[in-house]
């Protein structure tokens, strides 16, 4: 793990009118390192991913990227940096051809004409690189499991050579084997040394594939913790707040009365 994280959040905070959305968040990602985002419903992880995307800038806070601070205030900002993003949506267009949703809004050109020759043999090698299998790259997104659009999606994000992506709930809806075949992509991501945040709610998915779990809870960090060494049960407690209950403050209390004695 390198000394200097990708990116770095500090004292990120962020009001939509009188909520609180946000509150002094900190978050680090390292190149070659997966952290996975959880939380409840409602615990900010969307609001802060917008951020990171520069689709919701934030109100307070510094970003940090490669050690250098850094405005992101539009989409455009973030992916000029190196940060591609991956919605739960997948923004693909089901009528047209993998080809044609990997270089969307990028397309090669020769004299004005789109090269698809190039975008062709460049999709291939794309997907040939990250171990992607699909039945052609010729046919419509609409032919494509949700595994292998999922995996179509993550592979688009790759071209601009980023050096974060961010995948919001990839394995959302789909079965097993569909999604193992998105937590090995993912894998294989780290393993070409790129910084990756994961949004999920699937436990069995984080324990699988992330280095470090962060949790937010009502727009704040309740705890970083090391896949290798916590439990389920630990990372769940956060993520619900049972360590933060009626038992537990009023031990703090009699701790606190006793020290004062």
């Amino acid at each position: 793990m390198t000394a200097t994280p990708v990116l770095a959040l500090r004292g990120i905070s962020k009001r939509f009118g009188a909520v609180q959305a946000l509150t002094d968040v900190e978050l680090e990602v390292h190149a070659g390192e997966v952290v996975a985002l959880v939380g409840d419903n409602g615990a900010g992880k969307s609001t802060l991913v917008k951020t990171i995307a520069g689709v919701g800038p934030a109100d307070d806070g510094v970003i940090e990227w490669r050690g250098e601070q850094v405005r992101v205030e539009r989409p455009h900002d973030a992916q000029a940096l190196g940060i591609a993003t991956v919605y739960q949506d997948l923004a693909l267009c089901d009528n047209i051809d993998v080809v044609g949703n990997l270089f969307l809004g990028r397309e090669i050109t020769r004299a004005g004409i789109l090269d698809e020759v190039e975008m062709e043999r460049r999709s291939r090698e794309l997907l040939e690189t990250l171990s992607i299998r699909i039945p052609s790259v010729r046919i419509p997104i609409a032919s494509l499991s949700g595994g292998q659009r999922q995996t179509v999606a993550i592979a688009r994000s790759m071209l601009g050579e980023p050096g974060l992506v961010i995948l919001d709930e990839p394995t959302a809806a789909l079965g097993v084997e569909q999604t193992a075949q998105v937590l090995d992509l993912v894998e294989r991501l780290r393993e070409r040394g790129l910084a990756v945040v994961l949004i999920s709610h699937n436990m069995a998915d984080v324990k699988a594939v992330a280095d470090r779990v962060a949790v937010l809870r009502l727009g704040r960090n309740n705890g970083t913790f090391d896949v290798a060494t916590t439990s389920q049960e630990d990372i769940i407690s956060a993520i619900t707040g049972a360590t933060d209950n009626a038992v537990t403050r009023r031990k703090a209390r009699t701790s606190d009365a006793e020290d004062q004695k």
